[in-house]
């Protein structure tokens, strides 16, 4: 028997039930749902780049070499800032090298750069001419150094003191506040003299340039600004701040001992003679381990009376060149 269900849609169908009923609600027809789609993962993970994180500057850089060390150590600052270079064996002589200490200020851009030609371009120059234009081929070469420096739009600047040794004569130079320092029988003897806007010399060249010299927090400097007169770069000071370095020849003696090129991170804690009588004991003989042991003492006694410079030393044993 057949039944007809009443609905109140419009949607009718049959039961096989034999009865006859209606509802008050609609009959909800069940709808499949609608179809998931799932993609397929792939095969390959594609991971972020990774972060390298270069290697941190070195705070303190140690050098042993035939004849000479080299101890340098950050002050305050947030990077060291000093450089140095040394050639003990010049065109496979022995008795001819090159040494340079480069105090940078304001970045390590030109200490960086001057470290790495001034041999170079103070070497191609004294090619070029006679063996007695010596000063004139140091000149040169640092004012091409100076030079190629401004020409890579690059920023700082840096003081420097070099020593040439060639044929049994020292050839010692400086841009700056870097000091070159001899011992002859213990004594000492600055072969340079500080290049600071407070020399009478330089204060004049300067104001004759239309610059001013003035004390600033205790220092004299340049415009306010720079406490050296003369550097390698300095872009924005170079109207007053030239490249120019002063050079001081001398033949090495049996007497003379030993050389001290050191940054003004040195010399504003400690005298040329005290220098002297602490590394003097240390280079005398046959210690090898004597110049770097030196080296490390001084930069340490500045550090202990108060210096926050960065500090550079090295010392050259002169017996080994004559």
């Amino acid at each position: 028997m057949s039944c007809s269900v009443v609905v109140s849609s419009p949607n009718v169908f049959s039961l096989p039930s034999p009865c006859h009923f209606s509802l008050s609600s609609p009959v909800l027809k069940r709808k499949r749902p609608a179809k998931l789609h799932i993609p397929v993962a792939s095969l390959t993970i594609e991971l972020p780049p990774a972060v390298i994180t270069p290697a941190p500057e070195k705070d303190v850089v140690e050098v042993e070499g035939n004849g000479f060390s080299v101890y340098c150590k950050r002050g305050s600052r947030k990077h060291m800032e000093d450089r140095y270079s040394a050639s003990d064996d010049l065109y496979e002589e022995t008795k001819q090298a090159f040494f340079g200490i480069f105090d940078g200020h304001g970045g390590t851009k030109a200490s960086e750069f001057a470290a790495d030609n001034m041999e170079k371009n103070v070497l191609e120059e004294i090619t070029r001419r006679d063996e007695s234009d010596i000063e004139e081929a140091v000149k040169h070469g640092y004012l091409k150094t100076d030079s190629d420096f401004l020409k890579e739009d690059l920023h700082g600047g840096s003081c420097c003191v070099t020593a040439l040794i060639k044929n049994g004569n020292l050839i010692v130079s400086n841009a700056g506040d870097c000091r070159a320092v001899i011992s002859s029988r213990g004594v000492a003897e600055a072969l340079t003299s500080d290049h600071k806007p407070s020399r009478n010399d330089e204060k004049d060249r300067i104001e004759t340039q239309g610059g001013y010299v003035d004390m600033c927090r205790g220092v004299w400097r340049i415009q306010g600004s720079l406490a050296v007169s003369r550097s390698i770069g300095d872009r924005h000071m170079k109207q007053w701040v030239i490249a120019e370095p002063e050079t001081k020849v001398l033949r090495i003696e049996p007497h003379h001992e030993l050389l001290i090129l050191a940054s003004d991170g040195l010399w504003d804690k400690v005298s040329n003679q005290e220098a002297v009588d602490i590394a003097h004991p240390f280079c005398v003989g046959n210690n090898k381990q004597g110049p770097f042991q030196a080296c490390k003492k001084l930069v340490d006694l500045s550090a202990s009376r108060g210096s926050s410079d960065d500090t550079s030393v090295m010392i050259i044993k002169l017996q080994k060149y004559i």
